[in-house]
């Protein structure tokens, strides 16, 4: 009966099959390219431009900016380079091979990453208050914007206190807020959602739905993953 009681309450890990293995890796990379392909496509497309004609008329275009852009042209090159480096440094924290390989610079990429955060977001707070496009949709970037930011310095403090598990989550959540400015332009620029009307009403809906959806989804699958964990404890 004491040899029973103590075999329930050991911890037990279910070996998974190396073939198993083999595949979700093969997914991870395979989803991993694809957020780092956006993610390219959408710096090259959106975010270069900028750095490649400095003057009012770019900065001002009616189908790429808005009309106080280039007044506006500090904070929103602030908003742009963090964002662009958070965005682009944000899916090598999630390999597990190169955190094992390279801790050092796993580390140095995830600083950069939280520095591209804190950088983009005054930035973007400014551009949110200040928009022309109206209180709801700026509302809608504020919100955007305090998702990124919590999620970040939860992501910080988490490693902060050697909760290394957390710390992964919340850096996960961290990082489908910064793709939130992709997926904001996919939703507005491209496929059915793009013709929805009227345009200012649609950039509301999108400004919420880009990082809000994607979020609970993301919130889903990480607590899936807790309940179906094969550690198994008294």
């Amino acid at each position: 009966m004491g040899d029973a009681m103590s075999t329930i309450a050991t911890p037990t890990r279910v070996v998974v099959p190396q073939r198993k293995r083999t595949t979700n890796r093969a997914a991870k990379i395979a989803a991993s390219g694809a957020i780092l392909a956006l993610a390219l496509t959408f710096v090259l497309k959106y975010v270069f431009r900028y750095y490649l004609h400095y003057n009012q008329a770019a900065f001002n275009d009616p189908d790429l900016g808005a009309p106080n852009y280039w007044a506006n042209r500090g904070w929103l090159l602030m908003h742009m380079t963090g964002g662009m480096v958070a965005l682009l440094t944000g899916p090598w924290q999630f390999w597990s091979g190169f955190r094992a390989r390279y801790a050092r610079l796993h580390r140095w990429t995830g600083r950069l990453f939280l520095c591209g955060v804190a950088l983009g977001s005054v930035g973007a707070y400014h551009m949110a208050i200040t928009t022309t496009f109206g209180w709801a949709f700026g509302f809608s970037l504020l919100a955007l914007d305090t998702a990124w930011v919590t999620t970040a310095g939860m992501a910080y403090y988490a490693i902060l206190k050697r909760r290394i598990p957390i710390h992964k989550e919340w850096m996960v959540r961290a990082y489908v807020v910064t793709f939130a400015f992709v997926t904001f332009r996919v939703l507005n620029d491209y496929g059915p959602t793009s013709r929805l009307q009227p345009a200012n009403d649609r950039a509301i809906v999108i400004g919420w739905a880009c990082w809000a959806l994607p979020l609970l989804v993301t919130e889903v699958i990480l607590q899936l993953r807790r309940m179906r964990s094969p550690l198994i404890s008294s």
